[in-house]
């Protein structure tokens, strides 16, 4: 404890380093500083995407369905586009 309360810029440095520094008190360890983690990012939530756009941009209602070859054209049309 006494090392530390009087070199605590050089264990700071250590610890900036990455290194662990252990912390005992008459021999026995009882803390260890370690160097900060970054918070892990996030996984992106894609069910509250989907929810927020579908609040935002509902559906249009369709009165009827289409039929196979409506949906085949349609595929093949959006496939020239991209």
């Amino acid at each position: 404890m006494r090392d530390l309360r009087n070199r605590f810029a050089d264990v700071a440095k250590w610890i900036e380093d990455g290194e662990q520094v252990t912390i005992t008190r008459h021999g026995a360890a009882f803390a260890t500083l370690a160097p900060a983690r970054p918070e892990k990012p996030r996984k992106p939530d894609i069910a509250a995407r989907w929810r927020k756009r579908l609040r935002e941009h509902p559906p249009i209602p369709c009165k009827r369905k289409l039929t196979t070859e409506e949906t085949q054209a349609f595929y093949e049309d959006m496939k020239g586009r991209l």
